[in-house]
């Protein structure tokens, strides 16, 4: 039986854009309203619901578990190198989140 969440937040970044993958020490943690059952595959998928700064907000998550998932605002990096200063306007985003 799969089960689906949904949620939004306001997210921002104040720093650079991180280019090292497995470095989540600027992203936010998002908790589950209610966590999954144990031993469930969660796949969260984010969206962007705003359109508020003028640089494109490229979403990253990590860590994803039965109880939540990290995410940040990664504005867009090309052949291994930011294309932007990385800081970002409060965007609202969306996200789902279900079992496979």
């Amino acid at each position: 039986m799969s089960m689906t969440l949904t949620g939004k937040l306001q997210l921002n970044s104040g720093s650079a854009t991180e280019v090292n993958g497995g470095v989540t020490t600027t992203f936010t943690q998002v908790t589950f309203p209610t966590p999954f059952p144990s031993g469930a595959d969660v796949i969260v998928v984010p969206f962007v619901q705003t359109f508020n700064g003028p640089d494109t907000p490229g979403l990253r998550i990590a860590d994803v578990t039965r109880t939540g998932f990290k995410i940040r605002i990664n504005e867009l990096v090309g052949s291994g190198r930011a294309l932007s200063d990385g800081s970002h306007t409060t965007e609202t985003i969306g996200w789902i989140a279900s079992t496979v």
